[in-house]
């Protein structure tokens, strides 16, 4: 990464459900830069693993199903849709956005072949610079030497209530309880892995999403940034 790329390169790190795609997205579009979500690419390739009904404890039959893989991120609509998916020439934009399709995630993202792969993919749409980039391990492993990381933290009930808010509002049925239990597990296990695990970088700034609004979020970063 040249000296010039690492300064127009914006990591957000975090658990899930602290807000990072929606203000990666604000953030990217107040700075006319392209929006990386790095989670819908693991998300795309537990889809593709998971029906192909590929056992993830044969580490030959992964690479040989992600050498066969194609996938394509869509710019979002409007700043405030998720970016689209194209996976083998289909679009899976609705169907990775599943808490399911998180846990499939999760688990796949522990996996060496589809950490590199996908490792190696993201550097090269970062190689131009410009991006912001969302994710568990962005400022970490992805673009280590990036100039403006940010590490967006919030507890678990917090999480809980916005996700379950956010699937009420496209008309889902939510047990709250068993949600809470899901994103505890998931940080557990993102946390814990071995490749990669969500930590902080330790030059990221913290920001408690829990305590502030999006639009305050946003504009905090935004002025340490500019």
């Amino acid at each position: 990464m040249s000296p010039d790329t690492k300064e127009e390169i914006v990591c957000i790190d975090g658990p899930s459900g602290v807000g990072k795609s929606t203000i990666s997205r604000r953030v990217a579009a107040s700075l006319s830069y392209t929006y990386l979500d790095t989670g819908a690419m693991y998300r795309a390739v537990g889809l593709k693993l998971k029906d192909a009904v590929v056992d993830l404890e044969d580490a030959n039959a992964v690479r040989e199903c992600l050498d066969r893989i194609s996938l394509k991120l869509l710019p979002a609509s409007t700043g405030c849709d998720d970016v689209g998916v194209l996976l083998d020439g289909c679009d899976v934009s609705k169907e990775i956005r599943s808490p399911e399709m998180a846990m499939v995630a999760s688990t796949v993202s522990a996996l060496p072949a589809v950490r590199e792969k996908l490792t190696l993919m993201q550097q090269e749409i970062g190689r131009e610079g410009k991006i912001v980039a969302e994710g568990r391990d962005t400022g970490t492993v992805v673009f280590p030497d990036a100039a403006w990381k940010f590490y967006l933290d919030a507890t678990p009930a917090v999480r809980m209530r916005r996700r379950a808010d956010q699937l009420r509002s496209q008309g889902k049925q939510v047990n709250e309880d068993e949600l809470l239990a899901m994103i505890i597990k998931r940080d557990h296990d993102d946390q814990s892995r071995t490749i990669a695990p969500l930590c902080k970088a330790v030059d990221a700034h913290v920001i408690d999403t829990g305590v502030l609004s999006i639009d305050g979020v946003t504009e905090a970063m935004l002025a340490i940034i500019i």
